[in-house]
């Protein structure tokens, strides 16, 4: 049941991450929180398989650091990438 208030609390991150990152234009409205709470289910489904409690406060700081830690790399890493792909569409669609 607690990894629904992790997956929750991470969606929540990526919402903040994505207003606070610039750039967000060049990608969807859903991709920031949906990252951080995908990751965040993974780290805490993989922790609480290994034994970990949910009492436990490290489980807590790991999953959501490690959903943070994506949505801040993707929010960084997207508009670049955006921008190289469309230059690239368009440049090909010229030649078409």
């Amino acid at each position: 049941m607690q990894i629904l208030y992790a997956i929750a609390i991470a969606g929540v991150l990526g919402v903040i991450v994505r207003y606070i990152v610039p750039g967000r234009h060049s990608y969807g409205i859903a991709l920031a929180p949906g990252a951080a709470a995908a990751v965040a289910a993974m780290a805490w489904a993989v922790l609480a398989w290994l034994g970990w409690d949910w009492t436990v406060g490290w489980i807590w700081v790991i999953s959501l650091g490690a959903g943070l830690v994506a949505v801040v790399l993707i929010a960084i890493l997207a508009p670049g990438i955006r921008r190289r792909a469309d230059a690239a569409f368009f440049e090909h669609a010229k030649r078409a």
